[in-house]
């Protein structure tokens, strides 16, 4: 797997890598992470990919962080 680029935004770390005939797209917040695949034969390169992750799509990926997060600490003061 190679690191083929990033995504600068404030709130989360964004990392593009290419392994395996797809597109992972990694989003790391604190001790989550949240990984999106892209068949290679479903977007013409890194370029598309970065313009498809919008604002919108990150809105909705730091709202899930969010929700996790909730589930992460549930789980740790059982």
């Amino acid at each position: 797997m190679r690191v083929t680029g990033e995504i600068e935004h404030p709130d989360v770390k964004i990392t593009i890598f290419h392994w395996n005939n797809k597109y992972l797209v990694k989003f790391e917040r604190g001790m989550l992470e949240q990984t999106y695949k892209f068949s290679e034969f479903d977007v013409t390169g890194e370029a598309e990919i970065k313009e498809m992750i919008d604002e919108t799509f990150i809105s909705k990926v730091l709202a899930r962080f969010s929700d996790m997060a909730e589930d992460h600490t549930a789980l740790l003061d059982y």
